[in-house]
């Protein structure tokens, strides 16, 4: 039986009032602003603003909606990249999100009318809305250029009661839930057919089922002494700092200054992303720091170091892990950001803006490496900086062993002093998310700010002081098993990415045969237009 649902459907320009709005709220439930039920809200706001729209008013809220968003979520992108680049990147996501608003509302026209009962309305219909939410957040977070995931509502529930959710369904499955959570509320909020009071108790029950799922239990087996660096040094793009005479790996020595080799039985030290300019692999002075550091501690040194090939051909942005006098393990960055660490295509983009082009003067290879190092009594996944959005690596790691992640970060060029940008903070929660998705600890080392070191419950239990030099020394637990998420890997993204277009698309094909089918049973119609408008006559 057809539910009785109250319409709702806003004038355009209440829509995109509504959408303009939407931006910010999903911004304030992300890092810094850190008020995640608002990221609950925002979403809301989007599924509200675009039911009962058609194809064309609905990428025009969608457009207005992404770049409300990505324009505040990436603002810090204008401190390296300028106006420009901050505003095309801005303008490419909302893009993606007017795509994925076209989609949305013809799911909220198409499957009402094809499974038009209750259960069509308040479970399948939400169902396939976040289905197709997280598709436009695969697609964006995929491709052009390796993609942009950064933004996916579920990386801004690091503080909130659902972050437990990630070790049973990854980010991208918690996307999902939270979009379907939403949906479904707005459904029963407008479905006539079912008392208020029954309605109010079904949606409590979903929020509760949500809610109730345990935490997904953590296995170890031995501990690993970890000490991170952050040396503050001038480690930015456009910072003053003379690489060629090492300012950078001097700030990194001189931050272990207070860090006494007797007091402490180190497994690892951890420099971060950028920590030294000098590649012991060719630079005397560079051998002789590593060799000091590992002799003095009596451990490994894992640094990043731009690395080159064998015949100078192609340059890496590293890590090296440096034991007895040579490099014993090294993973490359798979995802160089793209016009920061590389231009890709430059040939086609520089006469855009040749002056910012030109700055990037050398352009980095993606590796190649395993993602995961040996370091002689434990196995370290390893992610520089941007490689912690990536989904894929996270499960590359994990297949291969690793019992504890370290993530070396440049956050220098997203602010140098605190408060100036959410960079820092974001990065850390999504760092927060990995803990809890692959119940394993992460220690995340940064040039100049969020050095932490994270448990596999997602809690922060170690740090440095932001924009300051210092060392934090952790025992971390070595984790052992797996999770369902890194099980299922991004199977659960796109078993719900193809449902929810695969039946967008099945009741679309369903209008289209029962509206031919009506029209050949009427029989031919005759159209007679007159200047007071059409006449129809059979």
């Amino acid at each position: 039986m057809p539910s009785r649902v109250t319409e709702l459907r806003l004038p355009l320009w209440l829509a995109l009032v509504v959408a303009l709005f939407a931006g910010p709220v999903l911004d304030a439930g992300f890092p810094d602003g850190d008020v995640w039920p608002l990221t609950f809200v925002g979403i809301g706001l989007v599924l509200v603003a675009l039911r009962g729209r058609r194809a064309g008013s609905a990428f025009l809220v969608g457009l207005v909606a992404g770049l409300s968003f990505y324009l505040i979520h990436i603002q810090w992108a204008t401190l390296f990249l300028g106006v420009v680049p901050w505003a095309a990147l801005a303008g490419l996501e909302a893009l993606f999100f007017a795509g994925g608003a076209v989609l949305i509302t013809l799911a909220y026209r198409w499957v009402p009318d094809v499974w038009p009962g209750t259960l069509g309305r308040a479970l399948l219909l939400p169902v396939v809305v976040a289905g197709l939410w997280t598709l436009r957040e695969f697609i964006a977070g995929n491709w052009p250029y390796g993609g942009f995931a950064w933004g996916r509502v579920a990386l801004s529930q690091s503080e909130s009661p659902f972050k437990g959710l990630v070790a049973y369904l990854g980010i991208s499955g918690l996307s999902f839930l939270m979009v379907a959570v939403v949906a479904v509320l707005i459904e029963l909020a407008l479905l006539s057919t079912i008392r208020g009071s029954t309605r109010v108790l079904a949606g409590a029950i979903v929020i509760a089922a949500a809610l109730a799922v345990p935490a997904w239990p953590t296995f170890t087996d031995g501990t690993a002494t970890i000490a991170g660096v952050q040396g503050n040094g001038k480690a930015g793009y456009f910072d003053s700092a003379d690489r060629a005479y090492g300012d950078l790996t001097d700030s990194q020595v001189l931050a272990m200054q207070g860090l006494d080799p007797a007091a402490n039985d180190l497994d690892l030290i951890v420099w971060p992303e950028g920590g030294s300019d000098r590649d012991p692999t060719r630079d005397e002075f560079g051998r002789y720091v590593f060799d000091a550091i590992n002799r003095g501690y009596g451990a490994p040194l894992l640094s990043g170091v731009i690395t080159e090939s064998p015949d100078g051909e192609t340059t890496y942005n590293s890590s090296i892990l440096w034991d007895d006098g040579e490099v014993v393990g090294q993973y490359d960055k798979k995802h160089p950001v793209p016009f920061g660490e590389y231009v890709p295509d430059r040939a086609f983009w520089r006469p855009f803006a040749p002056e910012l082009i030109d700055l990037i003067g050398r352009d980095y290879t993606p590796g190649t490496r395993d993602e995961a190092i040996d370091v002689g009594d434990f196995v370290a996944g390893i992610s520089i900086c941007f490689d912690i959005v990536d989904d894929q690596l996270i499960t590359n790691m994990m297949d291969q062993g690793a019992q504890v992640i370290v993530a070396q970060t440049n956050n220098a060029d997203f602010g140098s002093r605190p408060g100036q940008t959410d960079e820092n903070e974001q990065q850390l929660a999504i760092a927060k998310m990995r803990a809890i998705q692959t119940a394993r600890s992460v220690v995340n080392v940064s040039t100049v700010a969020s050095t932490r070191v994270i448990d596999a419950h997602g809690d922060v239990v170690d740090g440095t002081r932001d924009y300051e030099p210092g060392t934090m020394v952790t025992t971390v637990d070595l984790g052992t098993g797996t999770t369902p998420a890194v099980v299922a890997s991004r199977a659960i993204e796109l078993l719900v990415s193809f449902f929810g277009l695969a039946t967008l698309l099945m009741a679309g094909l369903w209008r289209g045969r029962r509206r031919a089918a009506r029209d050949t049973a009427n029989g031919p119609v005759t159209t007679i237009r007159g200047g007071d408008g059409a006449v129809l006559v059979r």
